[in-house]
């Protein structure tokens, strides 16, 4: 076949070895490559681009049919089916839109029976009966709103699978007024938890400020939440505030950290359910040296930005301290745990206003899976472990993926939207340490713009290109030849 010795004579001409490759990975018959440089993905582990061209795709969820529903912001919810040829090999197969609202912009649940989807706008948190066979949705109806605010508007959602028909809703606070949050009855900066099972479809909708239980409060804006599989306990990972000072000295390059905090379990064993977190008066300790008068306070402690109006000492006895703390403006999006809850995956947005760009990223937290908790003390500094990367990101973020919401399939593999590349990954552990990946074998797929576009046709003459996505030390291989 003519692209199947195209593509070995491109590869053989870039010095890799086309058995090695195809041995190691999945001949796929077309693959996506991104404009930008190749991410580079851990040894162990293999990634594939699966699909472009999305409006900023958020937060996503596999259905029971195995359809994945996507919020794409400002348009609404689609839902993607694949042809599935194993490891990241998938090619997609029918793409639509299933919810058309623009005013949906991140948040996204399913009920545990799959029945019912739950979407977010910065206002509300609206419901549709889903029939995920059909592929198709009835009316909406309102479930909990008075939620509007500026700036911070995602309104993340979790259906809990350890507290029936419970949903988790977390609301960031109102940037440039952010005193605000100080008071429990404005709702601003927490996260609540509202039971679905007694909202009837002529029921008024949860009031966020009023209703609902309190998990936790004074979290500037926690937009990704998890539960853990074994022991129920929440976590959430917390974007801390930019632009902090301490005693009017600007830290805000490596400081505050970003938080991963835990609120407990809604069963209430051993939970710490509707505490305060300390924002916007307190903060987490990322970079001690960057601090001034820093006595006494380690990594992960919380401190404050003026001691003439309060102490480090009151932060820390009467304010929760992060479970543990990340760096400074990665920005984390979402947690997602392993099934056996020994692994907690996040995906880290990135910076914007850092002088040395900082996050864009995939990584994982080792958890004792039994006992529901990061296994890295509270004050460690290296608790990430990194999985997919930029290569650069002096690139970022304009020429870099931006990760945003993640998903494990039924085969556990991980799906990982890139919003403002407009994008999704999908990746997956090989166990071996070995760097296999995707490779061509038959039509080959080249981006145009944030999409994918098949050149196969371009007047009889088309490009072809390959790159094998980047693992440990290795880059990528790149291939061209003109085929006539």
């Amino acid at each position: 076949m003519k692209t199947n010795r195209a593509a070995r004579t491109a590869l053989a001409a870039a010095g890799l070895s086309v058995s090695t490759v195809v041995a190691q990975g999945t001949a796929c018959s077309s693959i996506l490559v991104p404009t930008y440089s190749p991410p580079s993905v851990a040894s162990g582990w293999q990634a594939q681009l699966v699909v472009g061209g999305l409006t900023k795709p958020r937060s996503i969820e596999f259905d029971t049919a195995g359809g994945l529903l996507v919020v794409e912001s400002g348009k609404g919810v689609t839902r993607h089916t694949f042809i599935d040829n194993g490891g990241t090999c998938l090619t997609a197969d029918q793409s639509v839109l299933l919810i058309n609202d623009t005013t949906l912009n991140h948040g996204l649940a399913l009920s545990e029976d799959g029945k019912t989807i739950y979407a977010s706008s910065a206002e509300a948190v609206a419901a549709w009966d889903y029939n995920p066979r059909a592929g198709t949705v009835g009316t909406s109806r309102v479930v909990v709103n008075r939620m509007s605010n500026n700036d911070l508007v995602t309104r993340t959602l979790l259906i809990s699978k350890k507290q029936k028909g419970t949903l988790i809703v977390s609301r960031g606070s109102a940037d440039g007024n952010e005193l605000r949050a100080e008071t429990l009855s404005n709702g601003l900066s927490q996260i609540r938890a509202f039971d679905m099972t007694n909202l009837t479809r002529g029921s008024d909708p949860y009031n966020f400020n009023s209703e609902g239980a309190v998990l936790g409060w004074g979290l500037r804006n926690s937009v990704g939440v998890g539960e853990h599989p074994v022991t129920g306990g929440i976590y959430a990972v917390e974007n801390s505030m930019d632009g902090v000072t301490r005693n009017g000295k600007d830290i805000h390059e490596n400081n505050p950290g970003e938080e991963l905090n835990y609120f407990g379990a809604l069963s209430g064993s051993g939970t710490q359910l509707g505490h305060n977190f300390g924002y916007p008066r307190c903060f987490a300790v990322w970079d001690l040296a960057e601090i001034p008068q820093n006595d006494g306070l380690k990594i992960g402690d919380q401190f404050a930005t003026d001691e003439k109006f309060l102490t480090d000492e009151v932060c820390g006895s009467e304010f929760v301290a992060p479970r543990l703390t990340l760096p400074a403006h990665y920005a984390p999006l979402d947690i997602k745990f392993s099934s056996d809850g020994s692994e907690a995956y996040i995906s880290f947005h990135g910076s914007f206003n850092k002088q040395d760009p900082a996050g864009y990223r995939v990584s994982t937290i080792a958890f004792d899976a039994q006992k529901g908790e990061p296994v890295a003390k509270a004050d460690s500094k290296d608790a990430l472990v990194d999985i997919m990367t930029n290569p650069d990101n002096a690139k970022c973020p304009g020429a870099c993926f931006r990760p945003a919401g993640l998903a494990f399939d039924s085969t556990g593999r991980l799906w990982m939207t890139s919003d403002t590349t407009g994008e999704i990954y999908v990746l997956q552990k090989t166990g071996d340490g070995s760097t296999p990946t995707a490779t061509a074998s038959g039509t080959i797929v080249t981006p145009t713009g944030t999409a994918g576009k098949d050149n196969s046709a371009n007047g009889g003459l088309w490009t072809w290109e390959t790159k094998v996505i980047a693992y440990g030390a290795v880059a990528f291989v790149v291939g061209w030849l003109a085929v006539f």
